[in-house]
């Protein structure tokens, strides 16, 4: 691929194209169940959204952005909550362009910190994180609920 990477919104519409791109993250579903988790996440939080980034018409990777208002920082913190682009595209500026937009969009929306939700699950993106000048802080912990 030589297109430069062109960025747009997802939308549940999207469901089925976005479907590979969970699979490289390790979450396999259907397209009818992403799409009603689109739906429903994009009506409820009216800060969230889902751009992807298309090359040569085809889309090639995705974010999903969200603000979570903070009593401890000035300004609600910008959180890239999952992103992926296709195997066969790293390294081609995709996931640059992902990041970019994204700290254009939170950058607009007046938000001072951007954090990259990214598990030991994914440690090869790790690197990637680093060149664009994100700093490990911290450690995240999670529990299943239920």
């Amino acid at each position: 691929m030589s297109a430069a990477p062109a960025i747009r919104d997802l939308t549940a519409a999207d469901a089925a194209a976005l479907l590979p791109l969970l699979d490289t993250l390790g979450y396999p579903t259907d397209a009818p169940t992403l799409a009603a988790r689109l739906t429903t996440m994009l009506a409820q939080d009216p800060s969230a959204r889902m751009i992807g980034v298309e090359m040569e018409g085809a889309l090639v990777g995705f974010a999903c952005l969200h603000e979570t208002p903070v009593p401890h920082r000035p300004t609600a913190v910008g959180r890239i909550t999952a992103i992926a682009v296709l195997p066969g595209t790293r390294g081609t500026g995709a996931g640059r362009a992902l990041v970019e937009a994204a700290e254009a969009h939170f950058v607009a929306r007046g938000i001072a910190r951007l954090e990259v939700t990214s598990g030991d699950a994914h440690a090869a993106a790790h690197p990637f994180y680093r060149h664009l000048g994100y700093a490990d802080q911290g450690i995240r912990f999670a529990k299943a609920l239920g």
